[in-house]
């Protein structure tokens, strides 16, 4: 995976990142940054990161130059302020300085379905923006892709941009991008690393899922039924509601805990994905797991969980790390898929490991 690629921080030690989508895991990371801007490696180790520091990298290191949306309500401003223009609606834990970037207008495309066209204001008179000439004039590091679930043809044109610009692309959502060969090939052909797909939270149902799956198969436990449902309060809960845009999302949850079970169910025993969208929630997600078995004897053994959080700051740490060990790749030269961090930080990476293995993986790749 070896590529010439440029990076293009003036400063070594600082990470220049865009934002696609401008929603509430936006929000939660930029709030993130500001709140742990001062935390080194002698400061107490902060909840959700790997490390303090990763490769030198310090996340006050990292420096936001551009954004992208496409509602009204954030388009123009800065992105300080934007993050907290509704319909976001996830916890306010820092206060946010003006950042001195303003949110510009990308292409719509299929990035509102039907379901959200209400509560994002997409202005038909505010012209896209050139993104290939933003994204010169910004220089970043790298992209991080926060649209809704199922924007493909959204996600791809950014991919693309990202190809053509030399700019390294971390993709937070279930379209098959780091894991799909053809356009992994793109990636390692230009030299430009590329982390995905689809972001794992720091504790969040997929992974707690993940995890009792592994508990069943090391204690010798024949699963026989499972299923995940999720309910939550924001729009990517509203956006699911159209049900096509589910189809990536929901293989993208089955594989990551289908991966840990010798011998995959059927079809019709494992049931993961999204229930329904509940209003009053705002950002709380709450998560319903059951998992059946047989023991010993064939003697039935069930559990059941319920899981609640809050949604967009739950992943918020994770990105950080990968954003990290994106900047490691591109001072390294090294293209395409970057397979340790995407095993450990992504739902659907181009090889499943057991997260333990994964984690492994990402100190080896950090070491260098």
């Amino acid at each position: 995976m070896k590529g010439k690629t440029k990076s293009v921080s003036q400063n070594k030690k600082e990470i220049r990142v865009a934002i696609l989508g401008v929603g509430n895991c936006a929000s939660s990371l930029v709030q993130g940054v500001q709140y742990y801007k001062k935390i080194n490696e002698k400061s107490p180790r902060v909840p959700g990161l790997m490390h303090n520091v990763v490769g030198g990298y310090k996340i006050g290191d990292i420096k936001f130059v551009a954004a992208f949306d496409v509602d009204s309500k954030k388009v123009g401003k800065d992105l300080g302020k934007a993050i907290f223009a509704r319909p976001n609606c996830t916890e306010k834990f820092s206060k946010v300085p003006n950042l001195k970037v303003e949110v510009q207008k990308g292409p719509v495309m299929d990035g509102v379905a039907s379901t959200t066209k209400e509560m994002f204001a997409v202005d038909n008179k505010q012209k896209p923006v050139d993104v290939s000439d933003v994204l010169r004039k910004t220089k970043p590091d790298l992209l991080i892709n926060y649209l809704p679930v199922g924007s493909e043809k959204a996600s791809k044109y950014y991919a693309n941009k990202c190809l053509l610009e030399g700019v390294a692309f971390v993709n937070a959502i279930p379209v098959f991008i780091a894991s799909d060969k053809t356009w992994a090939d793109k990636f390692v052909k230009r030299g430009i690393p590329i982390i995905g797909d689809d972001i794992k939270a720091q504790v969040g149902a997929t992974i707690l899922h993940r995890t009792l799956t592994k508990l069943f198969m090391d204690r010798g436990v024949k699963i026989v039924n499972t299923y995940q449902l999720n309910v939550g309060g924001n729009t990517d809960f509203l956006n699911m509601l159209e049900r096509k845009r589910l189809k990536s999302k929901k293989i993208s949850k089955t594989e990551s805990v289908q991966s840990q079970i010798v011998g995959h169910l059927d079809d019709r025993n494992i049931h993961i994905g999204p229930s329904d969208y509940v209003p009053w929630l705002d950002d709380k997600k709450i998560a319903f797991i059951r998992m059946e078995g047989r023991k010993f004897g064939d003697v039935p053994v069930n559990i059941e969980a319920r899981l609640e959080v809050i949604d967009s700051p739950n992943s918020a740490g994770v990105i950080i790390d990968a954003i990290r060990c994106a900047k490691l790749a591109l001072d390294r030269g090294i293209g395409g898929p970057i397979l340790g961090p995407s095993s450990y930080f992504m739902k659907h990476p181009p090889k499943q490991f057991s997260d333990a293995v994964a984690k492994e993986k990402v100190e080896e790749f950090i070491k260098g």
